[in-house]
């Protein structure tokens, strides 16, 4: 209900075509939707328990072991979505950046919130957003997934309330 409300969808959607109109003279195939490898690479490197975890052991005990196998995981592959959905996917290095980077730095502060369950449940809402994105990728529905991505956060906040 947060993503329609917002419609983050369609605010990614208009901030890639700004991006196609900036980098259109550069782009060898105008098919590929920058807005398109944009969302699928952020959600595919954002939603997994492994950025999750990694950012927090980096947080509090500096351990990076976890965010570097992590790493090199994304970066082999952000180069196969690079192949088919173009510049988009590098874009999205600034999204991630800045969504491991608030989780490392804040961890102190979100580590009380996050028990094995909350975990548990941010990894499942997180698997049926990548399975969502794949069947956009297979065309077989044209599911507004980005509106979804708020709901990554939802068990977080059900654990204040429980």
């Amino acid at each position: 209900l947060i993503g329609e409300l917002f419609d983050l969808n369609q605010k990614i959607t208009v901030f890639g075509n700004r991006l196609e109109l900036k980098f259109a003279s550069k782009s060898k195939n105008s098919s590929i939707s920058i807005a398109q490898g944009f969302v699928t690479a952020s959600l595919i490197v954002c939603v997994g328990a492994m950025g999750i975890v990694g950012s927090l052991q980096s947080g509090l005990a500096n351990d990076h072991s976890t965010l570097f196998a992590k790493a090199l995981i994304d970066g082999i592959v952000c180069i196969v979505l690079a192949s088919t959905l173009g510049i988009g996917v590098a874009l999205s290095g600034f999204v991630i950046i800045l969504y491991e980077g608030s989780l490392t730095l804040f961890a102190s502060v979100l580590v009380p919130l996050l028990t094995d369950s909350v975990i548990n449940d941010l990894t499942t809402v997180g698997s049926l957003l990548i399975i969502a994105l794949s069947l956009n990728l297979l065309k077989v529905t044209d599911i507004k997934v980005m509106n979804f991505a708020p709901a990554v956060f939802m068990p977080i906040i059900f654990s204040l309330f429980m």
